[in-house]
C-alpha cells in the first residue's frame, strides 16, 4: 500500500496502461481484461488486473496534468515494481498533416512546465518514449491499418491559456499534438530506468475546432486501447 494506491504489492503487474480518466480505466479493464479485480478506488481512482490474452496487464487512472500523472507512475514504480509504462489518453492537434481520430506515438515531450527546471535546473532536460515500445507500438497499428503519426508533442500545464500564436510556433517546429501528462511520464521513467510510451487519440483540433462525436469517441479508445495492449504483451514475447 503507498500514499494514494490501497494495492498490496502483488495486486499490480509490471506493465500498466495509464488513462486519465479513472472511468476509462474501469472501461478498458472490463471490455478487455479477463477476469479484472479492483485494486484501488482510493480518491475515485480506479485500478484494475486482469489478464489479457493470458498476460497480466494492469491499467491505473493517473488524473489530469504532470503533477497528478506523476506521483501515481512514481508510487508505480517504488512501491509496486512497475517496469512498463504505457498512457493511453487523448490530445488536441496543432499540425496541418494530424487529424481527428489519428494515433499519435510521441517520440518525445516538450513542456511549459516548471517541474523538469526543478529537477534539472542546468539544461532543457529532452525527455523521450522507449525506442522498443515506440517500434511495437507503430507496426502493430499500421499492420492493424489504424491512423498513426509519430513524432513529438506539446506538455502542458494550461488546458484553456496557451495562446494560439505560442502553438502555431510549437506546429511549425513539427509538434504534432498537445496533452498534459507525456512530459513527466517520460521524465520520471528516466529516472527511475523503466519503459514508458505515450499512445495519444487526437479528440480535437486546436485551430480547426474540429472534435471527436461520441460514436467516434468509443471508436477512438478502442483502437487506442487494441494497440496498447498488443504492444504490452510484446514485452514477454
Amino acid at each position: 500500500m503507498s500514499f494514494h494506491l490501497a494495492a498490496k504489492p502483488s495486486d499490480i503487474a509490471e506493465t500498466v496502461l495509464l488513462p486519465g480518466d479513472p472511468l476509462r480505466a474501469r472501461f478498458i479493464a472490463e471490455s478487455y481484461l479477463e477476469n479484472p479485480v479492483c485494486y484501488n478506488q482510493v480518491r475515485g481512482m480506479f485500478g484494475y488486473t486482469g489478464t489479457y490474452k493470458g498476460r497480466p496487464i494492469s491499467v491505473q487512472g493517473t488524473g489530469m496534468g504532470m503533477p497528478s500523472i506523476s506521483i501515481y507512475i512514481t508510487e508505480l514504480i517504488q512501491e509496486y515494481g512497475v517496469r512498463n509504462l504505457i498512457r493511453v489518453g487523448t490530445c488536441g492537434s496543432i499540425h496541418p498533416d494530424v487529424h481527428v481520430m489519428d494515433l499519435v506515438l510521441a517520440i518525445s515531450s516538450s513542456t511549459n512546465s516548471g517541474m523538469n527546471r526543478k529537477r534539472l535546473p542546468q539544461i532543457d532536460f529532452a525527455p523521450t518514449a522507449d525506442f522498443m515500445l515506440l517500434k511495437e507500438a507503430y507496426e502493430i497499428a499500421k499492420a492493424k491499418k489504424i491512423k498513426v503519426k509519430v513524432g513529438s508533442v506539446f506538455t502542458t500545464d494550461f488546458f484553456y491559456e496557451v495562446p494560439a500564436e505560442e502553438l502555431r510556433l510549437y506546429s511549425s517546429y513539427q509538434m504534432l499534438a498537445v496533452d498534459m501528462e507525456t512530459a513527466a511520464l517520460y521524465t520520471i521513467a528516466a529516472k527511475y530506468g523503466v519503459k514508458a510510451l505515450s499512445i495519444l487519440t487526437v479528440s480535437d483540433h486546436i485551430f480547426t475546432k474540429e472534435m471527436i462525436s461520441s460514436q467516434q469517441k468509443e471508436n477512438m479508445l478502442h483502437d487506442m486501447s487494441i494497440v496498447a495492449l498488443e504492444t504490452a504483451i510484446s514485452l514477454s514475447e
